[in-house]
């Protein structure tokens, strides 16, 4: 699994015009699955972003986590983050998982989350979506399970 980590202050997710999440002060979460990822992929993950600490302290420095802070996150599932731009000028997804398996790790994760006590809004698996956030910091951090 490979997940791209935004610190965000606001953040929503737009299906067709309508609001399919919204988080106030938090993670986005964009998430793309590989075909060999499998629930420990998306336990390992789930246990690393709740417990990373990114979120100032009162005296400046990142050492508070989420649950430190009573964040919350934005998951969107993103197969692009699996795509491959080494040849051509079009990216190969051939590493993204197949929609059936991405979209059960995905709603594992997903659970997971939920379940070590941040409250977790997503978008919708399979759609195109708009996510608008304003980035605090700006603090963007790529984690992987393998």
């Amino acid at each position: 699994m490979r997940v791209v980590l935004q610190r965000s202050k606001e953040a929503r997710v737009t299906v067709n015009g309508e609001i399919a999440g919204r988080i106030e002060n938090g993670f986005v979460l964009l998430v793309g699955v590989t075909h060999e990822d499998t629930e420990k992929d998306a336990a390992y993950l789930a246990e690393k972003i709740v417990h990373l600490r990114v979120f100032e302290d009162c005296q400046g420095k990142m050492n508070l986590s989420l649950l430190d802070t009573g964040g919350e996150i934005l998951s969107v599932s993103q197969f692009t983050l699996y795509g491959d731009c080494r040849k051509g000028r079009r990216p190969n997804f051939m590493e993204a998982a197949k929609p059936g398996h991405a979209e059960k790790i995905y709603n594992e994760f997903n659970r997971l989350l939920a379940e070590k006590g941040v409250h977790v809004e997503t978008g919708r698996f399979g759609e195109m979506m708009d996510v608008r956030l304003t980035n605090d910091g700006p603090v963007t951090l790529i984690l992987e399970s393998k």
